[in-house]
């Protein structure tokens, strides 16, 4: 072959990557336009939201009055009340809402309009009825569900409406997902439900059937606590900073401005539904528990304990994972490795990560005990997260610290007599607690996740009680093996074979495989663990 013919060759070849590199180029460019007009598309309306605060003289309505003597003699300290069981929890919305007079505030990750949500709107508009201020902001993952009621609710004069951090109407989902990855993926995992800015409700429940099935004396489902005094001013000023932020727009301005018409159809609606519902064990709750005999006569016996809230800033997609104190986490974290003698935690999703996984070894390594409640891989209504939590598994057993996993066939064995509610199909564990040393207590909205690490915003009240912390204590003792297995290695010092001891069937019980899984949830456990998806979990 001579000079000449290599030369071409050469050349030829360079023309070839020339000509790949300028069609690779022209697709970057095709992409980044695209992309960039996909963004213009999905682009949210100009919001003309007007900013509002919490009121100030809520102690002059009948609520205030009803606990301003007990405030007097316990100054600088909350009034606390641990809501256990599904029907006093609604009960306590319900009824405060009936009983309000100057403003509602009422913050969720999820409303749904079921029996539940449809009961508690129907006390809503009449208290908008009764000329209370009702403002309502509702995390947009599952905003579109009830998007007729929050154009209806928004048309009341009293009424205002807020989607947080929403989809634009009219476009796809699926697509928005990924023009607006960023943006989309952070979530309002808060809740709270304020009245006349004088007593607030925090914890784990959303507005839901299945968020209120719990009876207490058989499985740790949900809770929540009432709160009067300081932190009810510190939930008010948490509700303001998101409700005047930037990621909350009005439905008027999202969905389209509702009407009379919708309203008054709304209210006929809730009306019959409430009435259709008169002589349900809902609608009972109200006049027939203890907990609506306090609160309507003003004998609720409360806990007087120094208390704080904690909760993530608004802003929290700009704040880098540690080190602020504008995250809840970083709030909470001196609690945990601050204690001395116990530590245990309740949370239906657990997957700490390198850092907290090595923060509770330590704790476990220095004495202290540590115990972990969280669902079993059958009882998970996420099976993906248990993909990241059994990453971490073997690493807390191997430093001490004690898993317990719910025991799914909670639901068949027990029955009737598990959950209060029809129709529900889970066993599933939703709780969000935490008890220090038994004197310190967290309840509130925040999973030991990553999501709620870094990504949602939560919120929860902090206290110091020896008496309600030690009872959540003695409750975790005395039921925890009843209702969950523990997972242990299966010999002393064993670094592979785990095994599920006791649950319903009693301590003699030992299974050698994720108890009740089915194949398909192992698929997809064993599928997650290799994907780089553990942040988002």
């Amino acid at each position: 072959m001579n000079s000449d013919d290599s030369a071409a060759k050469s050349k030829g070849a360079t023309g070839r990557w020339k000509r790949r590199l300028v069609r690779i180029g022209f697709s970057l460019f095709v992409l980044i336009l695209g992309y960039l007009l996909m963004s213009l598309v999905y682009r949210l309306p100009v919001s003309d939201r007007r900013a509002s605060y919490a009121i100030e003289d809520g102690a002059a309505t009948r609520i205030g009055r009803t606990f301003a003597r007990d405030l007097a003699g316990h100054p600088e300290r909350a009034g606390l009340l641990l809501l256990r069981s599904g029907r006093d929890a609604f009960a306590a919305r319900a009824l405060l809402a009936r009983l309000s007079e100057k403003s509602l505030d009422i913050q969720y990750y999820m409303y749904r309009q079921d029996t539940v949500g449809g009961l508690l709107t129907y006390e809503v508009l009449r208290a908008a009825d009764r000329g209370v201020r009702v403002r309502i902001l509702i995390d947009d993952i599952y905003g579109d569900q009830g998007e007729d009621t929050w154009v209806a609710l928004d048309a009341h004069d009293n009424v205002e409406v807020r989607l947080w951090n929403p989809w634009k109407r009219g476009r796809s989902r699926l697509l928005q997902s990924v023009v607006r990855v960023a943006e989309i993926n952070y979530r309002m995992h808060a809740k709270s439900f304020t009245v006349d800015n004088q007593v607030t409700i925090l914890g784990g429940r959303n507005i839901g059937d299945e968020y209120f099935d719990a009876d207490p004396d058989v499985a740790f489902s949900d809770r929540d606590v009432l709160s009067v005094g300081p932190p009810v001013r510190e939930v008010s000023s948490e509700f303001d900073s998101y409700w005047n932020a930037e990621h909350a727009y009005p439905v008027s301005v999202l969905v389209r401005r509702g009407s009379e018409q919708d309203l008054a159809g709304l209210r006929s609606e809730k009306a019959a539904f409430f009435e259709k519902q008169s002589t349900s064990g809902y609608v009972k709750a109200l006049t027939d528990s203890n907990l609506a005999r306090g609160l309507q006569d003003g004998s609720l016996a409360l806990s007087w304990a120094e208390a704080r809230v904690i909760h993530d800033s608004p802003r929290k997609e700009e704040l880098s994972q540690a080190g602020t104190e504008e995250l809840l986490i970083s709030q909470l974290a001196p609690y945990i490795t601050g204690a001395k003698r116990t530590v245990d935690i309740v949370s239906p999703y657990f997957v700490p990560g390198d850092r907290a996984t090595e923060a509770l070894c330590k704790l476990s390594r220095d004495g202290v005990r540590v115990r972990i409640l969280t669902n079993s891989l059958a009882s998970n209504d996420v099976s993906a997260v248990h993909a990241g939590y059994s990453k971490y598994r073997r690493t807390l057993l191997r430093c001490g610290v004690r898993l317990f996993e719910l025991d799914e066939s909670l639901k068949e064995r027990q029955g009737k007599a598990f959950t209060w509610l029809p129709g529900l199909a889970k066993s599933s564990l939703h709780a969000k607690t935490m008890v220090f040393d038994g004197e310190i207590m967290f309840v509130g909205s925040f999973n030991f996740d990553q999501r709620s690490l870094f990504i949602n915003n939560e919120i929860g009240l902090l206290f110091r009680d020896p008496s309600l912390a030690g009872q959540a204590a003695k409750h975790f003792e005395d039921n925890v093996h009843r209702v969950a297995f523990e997972v242990r290695f299966s010999r002393e010092g064993g670094r592979t074979n785990m095994q599920w001891v006791g649950g319903q069937g009693g301590p003699d019980v030992v299974m050698e495989k994720e108890p009740y899984a089915t194949t398909m949830q192992k698929l997809t456990v064993g599928v997650v663990k290799w994907l780089p998806v553990e942040s988002q979990l």
